[in-house]
């Protein structure tokens, strides 16, 4: 199963393509869509939404993995991110792909065991379920590589498997 994880945002978007076969993951291709900081806020979201169809149409992923938001201190960032987000919903939908949505907690529970885990033991784990050489840069291809690894470790779980 190749799985597109996603972590949202409108400046920096990370993604992270990961084949998943029930213990075996393999990262194929990690990144960030990012956008110009001087343009008008629409054509950062119309760059965003151009650049994700462009990953879906190319890696033609099983399912994709977004975060689902955690709304910190900043609430003005918060928005802004909240509408990246609904643009690369929207290019999931129009692709037709599979959506998964993990909370922060689920995401450090899946890969790290441990649902109160630090970021930086999240990117280890990650660095080592994909046997990586280095934690991947910048921080936001890290942690769509961790979305992937989440539902790649629940979708090819025996417990996925059960027909109910």
């Amino acid at each position: 199963m190749k799985i597109l994880g996603i972590d949202p945002g409108y400046g920096t978007t990370g993604f992270g393509l990961v084949e998943a076969d029930r213990n075996n993951l393999q990262s194929l291709r990690y990144g960030a869509v990012t956008t110009p900081k001087d343009a008008p806020f629409e054509q950062r979201l119309a760059i965003l939404y151009d650049d994700i169809a462009a990953l879906l149409e190319t890696y033609r992923p099983d399912a994709v993995s977004v975060e689902q938001l955690f709304w910190g201190h900043n609430i003005t960032t918060g928005i802004g991110v909240s509408h990246g987000r609904g643009v690369i919903l929207l290019a999931i939908a129009k692709a037709g792909v599979p959506l998964f949505e993990y909370t922060p907690m689920q995401v450090k529970q899946a890969v790290v065991g441990y649902g109160n885990a630090t970021k930086k033991q999240v990117m280890e784990m990650t660095r080592r379920l994909l046997k990586l050489d280095k934690i991947p840069r910048p921080d936001d291809a890290a942690d769509a590589l961790a979305l992937a690894v989440c539902h790649g470790r629940s979708a090819t779980s025996m417990l996925a498997q059960i027909d109910r």
